[in-house]
């Protein structure tokens, strides 16, 4: 069983920054793609951004590229999500999750939740305007 918990949320100020931190239980992170979604009240859960389980390619919506980073950590189990210059309709629960097969390397299927098979609780974030 694997456990995802995050961390890093909060209230902040439009045009501010926030580091999400996704933290891993287990001993086979590093062959997963990550990925982080949000959901907003009313609305349907949607992509924000994927990283390979290497790293070294990342995959962001158009909402959040540009300002959005992902990263990971192999050797600490965990994946950040660095944020700048929110806006209030980044104001949603962000979740972190793991993509459902290992070593995946292809990247059409990465924003489909339903391709994620571990999920964590989320962390609030709210952006005031």
């Amino acid at each position: 069983q694997v456990q995802l918990v995050e961390s890093g949320g909060g209230l902040v100020q439009g045009g501010g920054s926030l580091r999400l931190s996704c933290a891993a239980s287990g001993r086979t992170f590093s062959r997963y793609v990550m990925g982080w979604f949000r959901q907003a009240p009313g609305k349907e859960r949607e992509f924000v951004a994927a990283i390979s389980w290497t790293g070294g390619s990342t995959y962001y919506a158009d909402s959040v590229k540009g300002r959005f980073t992902i990263s990971r950590d192999n050797a600490e189990n965990t994946v950040y999500l660095q944020m700048n210059s929110l806006k209030p309709e980044d104001t949603a629960v962000y979740s972190c999750a793991r993509f459902r097969r290992e070593y995946y390397s292809d990247s059409y299927q990465l924003p489909i939740s339903g391709s994620y098979d571990y999920w964590g609780q989320g962390t609030q974030v709210t952006v005031s305007a």
